[in-house]
């Protein structure tokens, strides 16, 4: 079955105005949209549009769980949970857990009497929460990662250089940053990012001095480091995210480029709008750029202190106007399907075109279980052996395994989340 679904974008300050209602040609809510959830978390459960389809159920959450087989097949869930974001401003830092840490975590709260619904409360599930971020806008910003050790000394030593060259130098601030930057790369990394967390009266001094001098530092190498860390003092001043930013990778992505997050790495999106798909947690360890429960040793127990490559998750293309993002992990893959108009926009992740289809303006995939599809563009008609959708553009429907290969046909774009191709 093609099932309609809808639901109103969450209302987080850090959302846009606009961003979703301009992008999905819906009318705003005058609230932040920040993001608009599609999929069956509890939290905010897709609404069924059609009730009539869904045995008289009205989300997505209550028909799988009343009828798991009839749904989702085999599946017997929907183990992804698909989102426009759209951030008008910084997301907190945060990384998220391994599953084992994450049923770990989730079984010692509920074992101490920890209620889901706590400030404190660290695991509100027993599942990892991977994640896929794809670019909408033309450019969408983010920190992701750890920079290599080297060019975080760098960065410090270019504002230990401004610092003695202010009318007030105050080396020591500096210093103590500096002494814990020795060592190898894990061991200094989880030091600076400890203390950095702690809340002594010593950092906060450094958060201030960072910030000043930053607000006249331009530097030919480091220019977006320090861009980075006055553009997250206006909007956290005093939060020690804003000096931990410049041990983070900052990542401007294209539209149509895409990053994978998996477990442990820390990141935060600042400004743009996007795609996100992930597996169905609510997992989120924070560490930064947030008035919200911050557990440090939890978080240093989730981080992975390595300095690693960008992220970059490349597409395939399984077929003409098909592109295909599919990371190491059985929860999910993400389907971007560009058609007439729309095929000439390649991810510049890729680049160059996928070999044409013997028909214009046609394209095919099979998902591996349940699938969820939303129209950014134009307007694609979703076929398959038992019957087919329009999918406008805003819409979205929620698609039965049973429906088997999809064909696509129309001019526009349209993404699909489905289980991922190695469960």
């Amino acid at each position: 079955m093609f099932v309609p679904i809808s639901n109103t974008p969450r209302d987080y300050a850090w959302g846009s105005a606009s961003a979703i209602s301009d992008l999905l040609g819906t009318k705003p809510t005058g609230r932040p949209e920040a993001e608009l959830w599609l999929g069956a978390h509890p939290s905010s459960p897709s609404v069924i549009d059609e009730p009539a389809l869904a045995d008289g159920a009205t989300n997505l959450a209550e028909w799988i769980a009343d009828d798991p087989h009839g749904s989702s097949g085999a599946h017997g869930q929907l183990p992804y949970l698909l989102k426009i974001l759209a951030a008008g401003g910084p997301l907190s830092l945060q990384a998220h857990p391994t599953l084992g840490r994450a049923k770990e975590g989730f079984a010692r709260e509920n074992a101490a009497g920890v209620p889901l619904d706590a400030p404190n409360r660290n695991y509100k599930d027993p599942l990892h929460k991977p994640e896929v971020i794809y670019a909408l806008s033309d450019t969408f910003e983010a920190l992701c990662g750890f920079r290599p050790l080297g060019e975080i000394r760098a960065i410090v030593a270019e504002l230990q250089a401004a610092d003695a060259a202010s009318v007030v130098p105050e080396p020591e601030l500096l210093g103590a940053l500096v002494s814990r930057l020795g060592g190898d790369t894990a061991e200094a990394l989880e030091t600076s990012v400890e203390w950095l967390l702690s809340g002594s009266g010593e950092v906060a001094a450094l958060v201030d001095h960072v910030t000043a001098l930053a607000g006249s530092l331009r530097s030919e190498a480091f220019g977006p480091a320090f861009s980075t860390v006055r553009e997250l003092a206006s909007d956290y001043p005093g939060d020690p995210g804003v000096v931990l930013s410049l041990l983070l990778n900052r990542v401007t992505l294209r539209r149509g480029e895409a990053l994978f997050l998996p477990a442990g790495n820390i990141h935060a999106y600042l400004r743009g709008l996007g795609v996100e798909l992930m597996a169905a947690s609510d997992n989120v360890l924070r560490g930064g750029l947030t008035p919200k429960y911050i557990d440090v040793p939890e978080l240093l127990g989730v981080l992975q202190f390595e300095s690693l490559p960008v992220p970059y998750l490349r597409p395939e293309h399984p077929s003409a106007g098909v592109e295909e993002f599919q990371p190491d992990v059985t929860d999910f893959v993400l389907v971007r399907v560009a058609l007439g108009d729309q095929a000439s926009a390649v991810s510049a992740a890729d680049g160059g075109d996928p070999a044409p289809d013997d028909r214009p303006g046609l394209s095919r995939y099979l998902p591996l279980g349940p699938a969820i599809v939303i129209a950014t563009a134009g307007s694609v008609t979703v076929s398959s052996a038992g019957g087919s959708v329009d999918v406008a553009l805003g819409a979205a429907f929620y698609v039965t395994p049973d429906e088997g290969e999809l064909t696509f046909t129309g001019s526009g774009e349209l993404f699909l989340a489905a289980p991922g191709a190695r469960a």
